[in-house]
């Protein structure tokens, strides 16, 4: 057992290598506040609604989260989430009490149907989008998973899994319509993801002490792909139907899992409509080849709608555009204060009553 130059924080680094702990998530971990000593350093493997599970590198068990800290992540808006590392106690009594969340050097969150962000896993290295190639296949989707993951410091790749189910033309050419779309930095790759060469062909991010996250919708391949990374059938799995390519939630909380190469990998519920948590900067990032078209546009503050002389419109895809105005759209709105977005409902219904009187005075002239 060692320190990290404070009394307070006991940790094996050796052990939590193993979980993924680096020299830089040290340096946050002696930064943090948990108020009291001794304190030890773990990692959240799992969350459910009234405890978490967490990993010391040798054992894993179950642990709560002490009121005040509970309450002050709350305040700031912020929830734990798989892959956080925490600093910890024992009572008396055997039950492990988390005092203090370490900052995370990576975090990814969403944004439910009411705009509140939902975290969704922190402290990963590389993001696995992964799509199947039979009736789950949908490059609007794969822009809204890199818009969630771009910015944040986490690499993504594109997983196709099913290639072995589809003919080579088809999966040749969901390949090709992926690196038309998007950014030229990011990888797609096409698997089996039943068979070890899946595990061979992502060993460029399965070092040891890296940790991956796996995010997709339900029945893409998800869990199937990391029992293969794993070599064994450790993550139940499901069949997915057949006229849509959809899949039931085999996968029901975010789990994360040790490979045997020294990495680590969380699996995720599958989501089929997603909101990123992302600001228009953030955005702009992902969608670079319109930001930097966006400079030759006629007009200065061109809205790339129907503007004559739209660089933006000539030289991008027109569905990718559209993808780019939903998400600019609701990009927008979260960063709306609550009064904000009630007046602008309230301008919305009085537009509508305004069209209705105008419609309805028509119709009787």
């Amino acid at each position: 057992m060692a320190d990290t130059g404070h009394d307070m924080i006991q940790f094996d680094f050796e052990a939590l290598r193993s979980v993924g702990l680096t020299p830089a998530v040290l340096q946050c971990a002696a930064g943090a506040d948990g108020g009291e000593a001794p304190l030890r350093l773990l990692r959240v493997t799992e969350v459910h609604r009234d405890a978490v599970r967490v990993h010391d590198g040798h054992d894993e068990c179950a642990a709560r989260v002490l009121p005040r800290l509970a309450r002050a992540m709350e305040e700031g808006g912020e929830g734990l989430a798989a892959g956080d590392w925490v600093l910890a106690a024992d009572d008396g009594f055997g039950q492990c009490w988390l005092h203090a969340r370490v900052p995370p050097l990576t975090h990814l969150a969403r944004r439910d149907e009411q705009g509140r962000a939902k975290a969704i896993v922190s402290n990963v290295d590389t993001a696995l989008l992964v799509m199947g190639l039979d009736g789950d296949f949908n490059v609007r989707r794969a822009e809204r998973f890199l818009a969630l993951v771009h910015g944040s410091g986490v690499i993504a790749v594109v997983v196709l899994t099913k290639a072995d189910l589809v003919p080579d033309a088809a999966r040749d050419a969901g390949v090709d319509a992926l690196r038309r779309r998007l950014p030229s930095q990011v990888g797609v790759i096409a698997v089996d993801a039943t068979s070890p060469e899946a595990a061979r062909r992502l060993a460029p991010w399965l070092a040891s002490g890296q940790t991956l996250v796996m995010l997709g919708s339900s029945g893409a391949g998800k869990s199937t792909l990391t029992n293969t990374l794993l070599g064994t059938a450790a993550r139940a799995t499901g069949a997915v139907r057949e006229h849509d390519g959809r899949g039931r939630h085999t996968t029901t909380s975010r789990s994360l899992v040790r490979l045997p190469g020294g990495a680590c990998v969380i699996d995720t519920p599958g989501v089929r409509t997603l909101r990123p948590d992302v600001d228009e900067a953030g955005l702009a990032a992902s969608f670079g080849d319109i930001d930097a078209l966006a400079a030759r546009c006629r007009y200065r503050d061109c809205a790339h709608a129907d503007e004559p002389g739209c660089a933006v419109r000539a030289g991008v895809d027109p569905d990718r555009l559209r993808n780019y105005h939903k998400l600019r759209r609701d990009a927008q709105r979260d960063a709306m204060s609550a009064l904000d977005r009630h007046r602008q409902v309230a301008q919305w219904k009085a537009r509508s009553r305004s069209v209705r009187a105008w419609m309805k005075a028509k119709g009787r002239t």
